[in-house]
């Protein structure tokens, strides 16, 4: 029978069944996101949480156990009288995957509805502006799915995240424009060939939402995570406690505003932009380029080629001057960079994350001190300058807040 032929009365309790169940699902995705963001709880908390009755939550968790997206984790404490059961998200049965691509080396992690990192390992590609990089994140996956012993029926979504201006209302980055299959997304050609959700995110926004979940910056309102890797430097921003993603999901290019107007050319076609004082990329260039002039470092007695961060990072650690020295001139033109930031933002705090953030001291220190300098003293009078305790981590934690929350919205 089609729609047209229903009579009246039959459209009108196929409306009221359709609006029934619009409101069922809506106070069954809030119980789940309750739980995932803000942790476990027992029917009451829920109750009030969620603005509904006790029956109609009650009636809501059992459905959700015998789906088995929850489970009873015991009595909580209380004062007086029954103590109350608490419910969480089950940590089996239902999985995501994250995926952090990046042009030098890329992870891969299953994690769980509580965010506990089940499986983990390093992939073998790095991100290239090229098509052949779909094919490498299918077989990725597939290998992990295998080695895990997960089945992709158990996987509720997959999250990447990646450099470049990436567009997460329609899953194009326009930085890396070949990854693109004709007509499509990324993210529609994966969709299409997994049959499950897929999202996209910018790197240095997928550390922001990690670093405000889980680091040092965790409850904070408005905060700047300074991500300093080999391609350049992003900023992740938190305003009033939401991830700024900007009007295209844009915002946070801090690497290409010009500070050097006749600076080293830049990847993005401009002439000294911050990206070409500071990126991992920039120190290491630097350091064989004061090597191939003389200077004198511990560093000389290496091959040129065998030289990177880590061993920079080492060799500064024992003193080595030139080391510290370029470390030191990285932090102050950063610092200057972010001065600019704290006088648009007023953050309570900034976390420095990156490769560049292994160097510790050497580089927060000059980044506090430019920005001693350089910022207006109101603004600098509670900011706090922190190197990210999460590392590598806080992009795979991002990436799947970002993934869950998406799903649980939708």
């Amino acid at each position: 029978m089609s729609f047209h032929s229903l009579e009246s009365s039959e459209i009108e309790v196929f409306d009221k069944e359709s609006i029934v169940d619009k409101k069922k699902n809506s106070l069954r995705r809030k119980i789940l996101q309750d739980l995932y963001f803000n942790g476990n709880k027992t029917i009451a908390q829920l109750t009030k949480e969620i603005h509904t009755s006790v029956p109609s939550v009650t009636a809501l968790l059992e459905e959700l156990m015998t789906e088995r997206w929850i489970i009873e984790i015991g009595p909580a404490e209380a004062q007086f009288g029954r103590k109350p059961i608490l419910y969480t998200l089950n940590p089996k049965q239902r999985y995501t995957i994250i995926l952090d691509i990046a042009i030098h080396g890329s992870k891969a992690a299953i994690i769980n509805l509580q965010n506990q990192v089940v499986f983990e390992q390093d992939i073998h590609f790095c991100l290239e502006d090229s098509p052949a990089i779909l094919d490498k994140i299918c077989t990725s996956i597939d290998t992990i799915l295998l080695k895990s012993d997960i089945q992709l029926q158990e996987i509720i979504g997959i999250g990447i995240s990646m450099p470049g201006l990436i567009n997460p209302n329609n899953g194009y980055n326009y930085t890396y424009r070949n990854i693109n299959p004709e007509n499509q997304s990324l993210v529609e050609w994966l969709k299409n060939n997994f049959s499950i959700p897929f999202y996209l995110i910018n790197d240095t926004q997928a550390t922001i939402i990690g670093e405000n979940q889980f680091g040092l910056s965790k409850g904070m309102q408005n905060v700047l995570s300074v991500n300093m890797d080999w391609g350049g430097v992003g900023l992740g921003i938190v305003l009033n406690g939401k991830v700024f993603q900007g009007s295209n999901g844009f915002a946070g290019e801090l690497g290409h505003i010009q500070v050097k107007e006749n600076g080293e050319l830049c990847s993005c076609g401009k002439v000294g932009c911050l990206d070409t004082l500071t990126s991992a990329a920039s120190l290491i260039r630097r350091v064989k380029e004061c090597l191939k002039e003389g200077k004198v470092s511990r560093l000389a007695k290496t091959n040129l080629a065998d030289i990177d961060i880590e061993l920079v990072i080492e060799v500064a650690n024992g003193g080595d001057a030139l080391a510290i020295d370029l470390l030191h001139d990285i932090g102050k033109e950063m610092g200057k960079g972010l001065s600019i930031a704290v006088h648009l933002f007023n953050p309570e705090a900034i976390v420095i994350n990156g490769i560049l953030a292994k160097a510790g001291r050497f580089i927060s220190n000059p980044i506090e001190q430019a920005i001693n300098k350089y910022c207006l003293v109101d603004f600098k009078s509670n900011l706090n300058i922190e190197v990210s305790t999460l590392g590598e981590s806080a992009r795979l934690l991002g990436t799947q807040v970002y993934l869950i929350e998406n799903i649980l919205i939708s």
